[in-house]
Formats: structure tokens, sequence, C-alpha cells
């Protein structure tokens, strides 16, 4: 017969367990700041630990699809979040959006004349241009709408290099294997000495990031839980840290 204590220990133990399982998709842009918010809500609920996974919007969403065992889901653009919410993968009444972003050009450090304006990347002094793929990645479609607005996609595509996320786009920059690239403002504050700001681009309907819990999740009080941590105090503390402005 197993004694009390046992079968409390193991109670325990099987709780710790489960409060050990809360996975949060969030887009590429989210990396550094969700990193340091993960750990501070670890740090607030002892026991719990968060695990991340960071790629582009599109691709998120395509794993949560697919069944990936996925609690809370965060991405840098409502049109996902929109796709997400139709296709019946949220849990009703979970959206908020709880930062905003700003569209960037970055160029490398060692670049001797910097573009100033959409029109200059037409320019034959710019030959290769980084922009996450508008299919999958939100910053690609940000990016696209913006020149084609300005008249200038068809001139501008032909020197694409496309990306599978934003950090890529920025590493691309960064390395000196493109002229140029889209990037949010968050990226280029994470690589303040590998790439330089060129100019900001308008975008109409400005650039929102929407976090949502992921029907049928494990972990629904816990995902409820990190989701509120995030728009909280702290969490908006350091996201604006990171350079997100407010939601």
């Amino acid at each position: 017969m197993r004694r009390p204590w046992i079968v409390l220990l193991l109670l325990w133990v099987a709780g710790s367990s489960a409060a050990a399982d809360l996975t949060v998709s969030a887009a590429s842009s989210l990396t550094e700041s969700f990193r340091e918010i993960a750990a501070a809500y670890e740090k607030a609920h002892p026991g719990t630990h968060v695990d991340l996974n960071f790629a582009a919007s599109g691709v998120l969403l395509q794993q949560i699809a697919r069944g990936a065992p996925v609690d809370v889901f965060a991405s840098a653009d409502e049109e996902t979040m929109d796709k997400a919410a139709g296709q019946g993968l949220l849990s009703d009444g979970s959206r908020q959006v709880f930062a905003s972003n700003s569209l960037w050009v970055v160029v490398p450090p060692q670049v001797r004349q910097r573009p100033a304006s959409l029109a200059d990347l037409a320019k034959p002094a710019v030959q290769r241009v980084a922009i996450g793929n508008p299919d999958s990645v939100p910053v690609g479609r940000y990016a696209r709408g913006a020149l084609q607005q300005a008249g200038l996609w068809t001139a501008v595509q032909a020197k694409t290099i496309s990306t599978q996320n934003v950090r890529q786009s920025l590493d691309y920059v960064a390395r000196g294997e493109v002229d140029a690239g889209f990037v949010y403002a968050t990226d280029a504050q994470a690589m303040p000495d590998r790439v330089q700001r060129a100019f900001q681009v308008p975008v109409a309907s400005g650039i929102h990031y929407p976090l949502a819990l992921v029907k049928g999740s494990a972990n629904a009080v816990q995902a409820r839980g990190f989701i509120a941590f995030v728009r909280s105090a702290e969490g908006q503390a350091i996201l604006r840290r990171h350079g997100f402005g407010s939601p």
C-alpha cells in the first residue's frame, strides 16, 4: 500500500509536468522580446516552462492547421490571424492585439549612398533587395503593398531576393549580400551595429500584432495567463524596450 506522502508527491509531480507544457508559436520579429517575456513569466509562475517556436507567421499558421500542439499563437499581422480564425483554429474571444511596429528599409553599414525613398530602390545602383515571401511573410506583404501603391512593384520585383522570414532578410543585409532589405523597426534595433536604417516605409493600415489561444489547447489556463502577461504593464514594458509600440 502506498504511503499518503508518496501519493501526494506523485500528484505534485504530475501537476508540475502539466504546468511545464506551454507552447507559444510567435512571429520571427518577436524573437528577442518573447524570449525575455517568457523568462519573466516563468519567474512569476514557478514550475511553468514556456517553449517558444519562431517562424514566419504564415508558416506557423500552417503548422497549427496541421495539428501542431500549440497553446498560444502570436502573429505579425491581422491577416494571418484572420485566416486562423476563419479555419476555426482559435478559441472564441481570446484574440488580442498586443503591440504595433513600423516598416523600414535597411542597408549594410558600409554602403556609400543610402536610398532615401522607395523610388531609389528602382534605380540601377540598387541591384538586390531582400523581401520576405509575400505569400507567407507579413513583412513581405507590407513591402509589396507599399511598392504597389507607389507604382514601383514591377520595377523592384525583378531585383528581389525572397526570404523565408524577416530575420533572414535582416541577415542578408547584415552580411552585405543584398543592397537593401525590408524589415521592422524592431529588427533593425536588434542589429544596430550591423545594419543602418535608410528610411521608414508608410503602411496605410498600420502594423498590428495579435495573439490568441489556440482552440483545443491542453493548457488553456496557463495560455490565457501568458496572454494576459504579454498585455500587462510588465509585458508591455519589455516590448517597448525592444522597439515595439503600444497596441
